[in-house]
């Protein structure tokens, strides 16, 4: 289930009063997309606060530019230089996770949810408890507590409105009112910049070499979680508690061009894609506006240009985290993979674990970990925070 909301009653004029957003993580990659399109619409769009990790200067800029009420960094450590930053602004300045929360829960319209990884779970479910209407950036969370956030969304009154541009895409051809009618769902990938590489090329390979995404421009850990096509797993994951399908029926398929998001396939044969150029301001404009739409700057698609559209299956043995994926979901076990995931490629980039180990991590973290079943916020964290350790130890004593 996605929302209580059902998308395809539409309305007109929702814009006609500006709508108020928090932006959990605005100085990452789709945090500043965001920004950029909130910049373009002053008129429509009032910002509540903003958060950062670590970014004060970018931050302090952002708060400031957008008249911002609230200005969040996570490490407590960075208060006084957010605070000094903000100075004379009016614009009141907090750290740590506690304000983390309080941001989520100041009375905003809108939360884009954007921080990555594990670590935008809590605030996600504060916003969400509060009844407001999520822009669903943070993969990760959905990925570790989706039985969860479903259940809170439905309890709560809230709306899950999907940014991510394959879920994104699905969203706007999914015929909510006739689900009987749909077959299939059909996400696609890029293939990451190590697609035409063999597997023995792909043992080697660097972190520059891995963040050199051909098509999308993307922060660092989402850019390896492309190469590796874990971001594919997450997103296949994330699309079975979104749209409430089994995993059987979710799909991947591979197309370099990046020019069809994702696509719904119906059981008379009618298959329903989203085009466009590849650009995170798209399916951000897109829940930003809800039902209506904004502008963009997005360069408009150009199918003469193009020309060429291609397709083919993924390779499972080089990229095996599709399965890994596929198996945890159906095994409770994505908190597991997610953690281990999220090791393996925090030392990946500081070259502490090869590329072709990220897997294979993973892979022995689903092997040694019991699975979690409607587990509850703490007992998530918990397992969260053992199956960091656990991957931890087993690469600092160059156990693989």
């Amino acid at each position: 289930m996605l929302s209580s909301h059902d998308p395809s009653q539409k309305t007109t004029g929702i814009l006609s009063e500006p709508r108020s957003i928090t932006v959990m993580g605005s100085t990452g990659s789709v945090g500043t997309s965001t920004v950029d399109l909130l910049m373009r619409s002053p008129d429509l769009f009032t910002v509540e606060a903003l958060t950062a990790n670590q970014n004060v200067d970018l931050l302090a800029k952002q708060a400031i530019e957008l008249n911002a009420k609230f200005a969040v960094v996570a490490d407590p450590g960075r208060y006084r230089d957010l605070k000094n930053a903000l100075s004379g602004s009016g614009i009141e300045a907090g750290a740590g996770a506690d304000a983390l929360l309080e941001a989520a829960n100041r009375p905003s319209d809108m939360v884009m949810a954007a921080i990555v990884g594990f670590a935008g779970l809590a605030s996600t479910l504060m916003a969400i408890k509060r009844g407001a209407t999520i822009l669903l950036a943070n993969k990760e969370a959905l990925v570790c507590a989706g039985d969860m956030m479903v259940n809170e969304v439905q309890r709560y009154g809230a709306k899950l409105l999907p940014v991510d541009s394959e879920h994104n895409a699905i969203f706007q051809v999914f015929d909510y009112k006739n689900r009987a009618g749909i077959d299939h769902i059909t996400l696609t990938a890029s293939g990451g910049p190590f697609r035409l590489f063999t597997k023995s090329q792909m043992a080697d390979v660097t972190p520059e070499q891995a963040l050199a995404h051909p098509n999308w421009d993307m922060g660092s850990k989402i850019s390896i979680d492309s190469a590796t096509m874990v971001n594919k797993g997450l997103e296949l994951i994330e699309a079975a508690y979104l749209f409430d399908l089994p995993e059987e029926r979710i799909k991947v398929l591979i197309h370099p061009q990046s020019i069809i998001h994702s696509s719904v396939s119906y059981v008379d044969g009618s298959v329903l894609a989203q085009l466009g150029s590849p650009d995170m301001r798209t399916p951000i404009a897109c829940a930003l506006a809800w039902p209506e739409r904004i502008q963009t700057p997005v360069k408009p698609l150009n199918l003469v240009e193009i020309a060429n559209l291609t397709f083919e299956a993924p390779d499972h043995e080089k990229f095996p985290a599709l399965d890994l994926a596929r198996r945890a979901l159906r095994q409770h076990k994505t908190v597991i993979l997610n953690a281990a995931n999220e090791v393996a490629v925090d030392c990946f980039l500081r070259e502490k674990l090869s590329f072709s180990n990220i897997p294979k991590i993973i892979q022995m973290a689903l092997n040694d970990f019991a699975a979690l079943r409607n587990g509850s916020l703490e007992e998530i964290v918990e397992l969260d925070n053992e199956v960091r350790l656990w991957s931890q130890d087993l690469i600092k004593c160059k156990m693989i």
